[in-house]
């Protein structure tokens, strides 16, 4: 029987509260949207503020994105050049980039097909010549942080969490992001929060984040701008740094802290929703014999804005046909590994120097690793329709005679 497509909008972002307009409107008839003109706290400076509080740490930069977060945090821990930091396979190329951006080398890790660092793989490579590493909750999928915390305080490794995509995630109840030395987040359009680009590192480090200020594009005495009355620390480590570190120039407008400030209070609801929904879909679609859902860690509560699963007892051919199907039902669904060039397949990442690494699990489990966009907002109804769609292009394949009705 044909299906009804999905509405265009299905996949859109969320839309921006109408509080953020008042404000927005303001400032373009002023035109302040640099930080640091304003002489009371710019909504930059009142964004960092308040999501630090959110999220419960003592300190937040706010920055151009989650790459500049994750370039600053390495560049702020003062690794020598061409120093090793372990980062995990399955994560997008913006991650490696960093890593070179910022003078170092990235060494890969296995991945299982749980979406989770491999913690064997992981420890045989974590050895002394790892200076740094950075854990990717890839699509929100929290790996074991007692087993990495643990391994890497042992070794004095310092851990940067790479939560783009975690945020309203926890883990033993505390926010994914707040674990490693630093954390970096994305507002990024696809993201919890939205300001079409952006990003934000938080840390309870008051040397590492002057550091990072200074670097981030805090010229001259700007930085005493980031200084709460009475944070003798912070105010000691500027002036420590002042004019020893150079510009990156990764700053934060005016204008996206404004749109982000705005959605703040939505992300309980966000998190609620997004999270009713995945699993809602996930229960359905682990009922076929076809795709694997993997479930969370127990510590771990998702905050989810797509769905990933892994298609079971198909060859390359089958998974090719299975998300054609998807898309004629109105699912637009990648497979990591078979999607043309996609920046998830670490094979793609021909900027890294050397040979390809051999990382079998991770090429398996890119090669069967679907997935799709299921936003918060989406109705009951929308959710069903996706999960039916999936079920159904997955009887297209393997069960045809089932599909069909002959």
């Amino acid at each position: 029987m044909p299906f009804a497509a999905l509405p265009t909008h299905t996949y859109d972002a969320e839309p921006i509260p109408e509080s953020a307009r008042a404000e927005i409107d303001a400032m373009l008839q002023s035109g302040d949207l640099f930080r640091y003109t304003s002489q009371e706290a710019s909504p930059v400076a009142l964004l960092e503020r308040e999501f630090a509080q959110t999220i419960g740490v003592r300190y937040a930069l706010a920055v151009s994105s989650c790459s500049a977060a994750l370039f600053l945090s390495l560049k702020a821990l003062a690794l020598p050049r061409d120093a090793r930091v372990l980062i995990p396979a399955f994560t997008f190329a913006a991650v490696p980039s960093a890593v070179l951006h910022a003078d170092c080398l990235p060494i890969l890790c296995e991945v299982g097909d749980n979406y989770r660092i491999d913690l064997a793989d992981f420890e045989a490579r974590l050895n002394g010549d790892i200076r740094a590493v950075i854990i990717s909750h890839m699509r929100g999928h929290t790996s074991d942080m007692d087993a990495i915390m643990a391994l890497c305080d042992a070794r004095s490794v310092p851990v940067i969490e790479d939560a783009a995509h975690s945020l309203g995630a926890t883990w033993h109840g505390r926010n994914i992001g707040t674990i490693g030395r630093f954390g970096c987040y994305s507002f990024q359009s696809y993201k919890l929060l939205n300001a079409g680009e952006g990003g934000i590192m938080v840390t309870d480090d008051a040397d590492l984040l002057a550091r990072a200020v200074i670097m981030s594009g805090a010229y001259e005495h700007n930085w005493v701008k980031h200084i709460a009355h009475g944070d003798n620390a912070l105010q000691a480590a500027f002036a420590h740094w002042q004019n020893r570190l150079p510009l990156y120039n990764l700053r934060l407008n005016n204008l996206s802290a404004a749109l982000i400030r705005s959605q703040l209070a939505e992300i309980p609801r966000r998190v609620r929703d997004g999270r009713a929904g995945h699993d809602h879909v996930a229960a359905l679609l682990r009922q076929s014999p076809w795709l694997n859902v993997p479930a969370p860690l127990p510590p771990e509560e998702r905050a989810p804005d797509s769905i990933q699963f892994n298609l079971v007892g198909m060859d390359d051919e089958d998974a090719l046909a299975f998300s054609d199907a998807a898309a004629r039902r109105g699912v637009k669904l990648q497979i990591f590994g078979h999607s043309r060039d996609n920046a998830r397949a670490f094979w793609n990442w021909n900027f890294i120097p050397g040979d390809v690494p051999d990382l079998p699990r991770t090429r398996a489990m890119l090669s069967r690793a679907c997935d799709t966009r299921l936003p918060a907002r989406l109705t009951r109804e929308q959710q069903e329709t996706i999960a039916g769609a999936i079920l159904a292009a997955a009887r297209d394949v393997m069960d045809p005679a089932q599909a069909y009705g002959t």
